[in-house]
């Protein structure tokens, strides 16, 4: 009899292996009534397995055995389950794979699943490398997926390679199954054409490409046969996404088209319809789209700069040039002409089209060096700090009104520190020492001036006070007459203490004889003029001191006048001082009034400036008629007092006999 269980043999045994052992009556026999493929047989009471078993081909087995005890027969069924062994790789349905995905595909999507089948229809489990690629496997599936943005222009395509294993772990019994998969990055059209030559860059996941224009150069009313030549090259625009490659067609857009130049549509060559008849530079627009899509287009302009005709190209004046710098010298300092000048060096290309030989249009460049620049003018600077030795490099000067250049050689020898500069010759810190002095003599100047100017306007004021002094006290002795006693003489125009610009009326003791009132007549001079026409009458005005003693009984009875008033008075003890037109013209008394029209000598310069704006008068005895005194006006007395001057017509002798 048998268990419950049914009988199992592994897969892949040995021939002879038993199955299952049957336990029978004494006296019963065992035969084999059916027998599939004649994979098992009988050893006694044993059923063995006589072939080799798969579990791949059949899993199980059912066997009938004849049980015969005399002539009592019993059919015995036995079911043989084959035990599955791991002893098949996975296997992949192809070695290699190709697949397709756009670029700029999103991330996440789906590329294709590659699956692999295991005969022992075990789990697979599934790994991909490389895994940075830009590609991903599914969790727990062979679907493989877009891991980041795609660039065609970055990559084409991606190999990988897909694994499928039978176990988790590696412990063996394990089988492992690859399979080579060629991913293809596919170019879309999302670029426009791009003008060559170009620079590619990177803006914001997107990549552009800059073109600079086109140039290019004619002849005044010249027509150009033939495409011109532009630079850096000829129109020429290619699709932007390469891989499309899209043909690219070519024209001026609508409202830029010229009636001078054309362009082809194909090959975008731009020629001349007819001679340009205005100097100057023409821009011009050119439109380049695909054939296919119409919405994918890009444009680029071409100046063409219209010339007159030269003759003459620049040249500089030298092929080769020399210059020194010292190591130690501060960026942009100049290069000099000699070790033994502080000269700079300056270079210069000749237009002979040109009278004086300067083109105005020629520029400068250095070529074949960063460490040195030049200037407009010809000046070569240094850029930034050079090691001591020789710099070789290149100048260029180019007509940028026509694009004819020139070239020399520059040799800059780099001199140690503290080598280079002219014998004698000035640094920067000498010459700012040189300043800092000046600076300081300049404002010892301006305090020296100023201490001049103040002493000059001082002398002024004292000067003026002393001659207005002595005008009043010569103007004491006038008239043939003697002063009359008991009467004091007074001024109220010389009292005013608050006046700097006068002085009140002081004694000719109190007064500097030697000062100069003006025209080189001293106050001693005035006063000994005085003193001869009425020396007397002088001395008693000066010196009588006991009329002054006697005076307070003369002021109580008259009242101290001023003489100088235009009311004229003709009582005893007064003494006044009028204008012409209040003079009765009846009257006997006699004034001369001489107008002064003399030159004044102007050869001293500090003299006039001192004597500016002063009252000039002088004083002179006239001889030849003791009883008259000349006085000598000049043009500031002739003002009355009230802005009104007198005319020429009324400067007529005016005699009077008696003030």
């Amino acid at each position: 009899m048998l268990g419950a269980t049914p009988p199992t043999i592994r897969e892949n045994n040995a021939v002879g292996a038993v199955v299952t052992t049957i336990t029978t009556d004494e006296g019963v026999t065992l035969t084999i009534a059916s027998n599939p493929a004649d994979s098992f047989g009988l050893n006694g009471n044993n059923l063995i397995a006589v072939k080799v078993l798969d579990y791949e081909t059949k899993t199980s087995f059912t066997i009938d055995l004849l049980c015969t005890k005399g002539d009592q027969f019993l059919t015995l069924i036995v079911v043989v389950l084959i035990e599955n062994v791991n002893d098949n790789p996975p296997v992949f349905a192809e070695s290699q794979y190709t697949l397709n995905v756009d670029e700029l595909s999103p991330v996440g999507k789906s590329v294709g699943a590659i699956v692999a089948t295991d005969a022992d229809k075990d789990r697979l489990y599934y790994s991909l490398v490389p895994d940075t690629e830009g590609f991903r496997l599914q969790e727990n599936s062979p679907n493989i997926l877009v891991q980041h943005v795609l660039d065609y222009d970055a990559a084409t395509s991606v190999t990988l390679i897909l694994s499928a294993q039978d176990t988790l772990t590696s412990t063996p019994p394990s089988f492992t199954a690859t399979a080579t998969i060629h991913v293809n990055i596919m170019d879309i059209d999302n670029r426009p054409p791009w003008f060559q030559p170009c620079t590619e860059t990177i803006v914001d996941m997107s990549k552009i490409c800059l073109s600079s224009g086109y140039t290019g150069t004619v002849n005044l009313t010249e027509q150009v046969v033939g495409a011109l030549p532009l630079l850096p090259g000829p129109v020429h625009a290619i699709d932007g996404d390469k891989g499309l490659n899209v043909p690219i067609m070519y024209r001026f857009p609508t409202g830029s088209e010229s009636d001078i130049f054309q362009i082809n549509q194909n090959t975008g060559d731009i020629t001349m319809s007819k001679a340009a008849d205005i100097a100057g530079p023409l821009t011009l627009t050119v439109l380049a789209l695909q054939t296919s899509n119409g919405d994918q287009f890009a444009t680029t302009t071409v100046t063409i700069v219209v010339v007159k005709k030269s003759v003459n190209p620049p040249q500089f004046e030298k092929m080769e040039y020399e210059g020194f710098i010292s190591a130690d010298a501060d960026v942009d300092s100049m290069v000099l002409e000699s070790k033994a000048s502080n000269r700079p060096l300056k270079v210069q290309a000749k237009d002979t089209d040109y009278a004086d030989g300067i083109n105005p249009d020629v520029r400068y460049e250095v070529q074949g060096s960063t460490e040195f620049s030049i200037t407009p003018q010809g000046f070569i600077l240094m850029t930034k700090n050079v090691m001591p030795g020789t710099v070789s490099m290149n100048l260029h000067a180019i007509d940028s009104s026509n694009a004819e250049s020139t070239t020399a050689s520059l040799k800059v020898e780099v001199m140690p520190e503290g080598v280079l500069g002219a014998p004698g010759g000035y640094g920067p810190g000498d010459m700012a020492a040189l300043g800092a002095s000046l600076a300081v003599l300049l404002v010892i100047s301006m305090v020296v001036i100023g201490l001049l100017v103040f002493r000059i306007q001082k002398g002024k004021t004292d000067w003026r006070k002393l001659s207005e002094a002595n005008i009043f006290r010569s103007s004491l002795g006038k008239g043939p007459g003697e002063l009359k006693a008991g009467v004091q003489y007074t001024n109220e125009g010389f009292q005013n203490d608050g006046d700097t610009s006068s002085v009140g009326s002081k004694g000719p003791e109190e007064m500097d004889g030697k000062r100069s009132i003006g025209n080189g007549v001293t106050s001693r001079a005035v006063e000994e003029n005085v003193m001869k026409v009425s020396a007397p009458l002088y001395s008693n005005l000066l010196l009588d001191t006991s009329s002054l003693a006697g005076s307070d009984k003369a002021d109580s009875e008259k009242e101290v006048k001023p003489i100088l008033t235009k009311e004229r008075r003709v009582e005893e003890g007064y003494k006044s001082v009028w204008f012409k037109e209040d003079i009765d013209p009846n009257a006997k008394e006699e004034v001369v009034i001489i107008p002064d029209n003399g030159e004044r000598e102007g050869d001293d310069d500090d003299d006039d400036e001192e004597e500016e704006g002063f009252r000039e008068e002088e004083e002179e005895y006239d001889n030849s008629s003791p009883q008259t005194l000349k006085v000598l006006f000049s043009d500031a007395d002739m003002d009355d007092g009230r802005g009104v001057r007198f005319e020429d017509s009324e400067k007529e002798k005016i005699q009077t006999s008696d003030l």
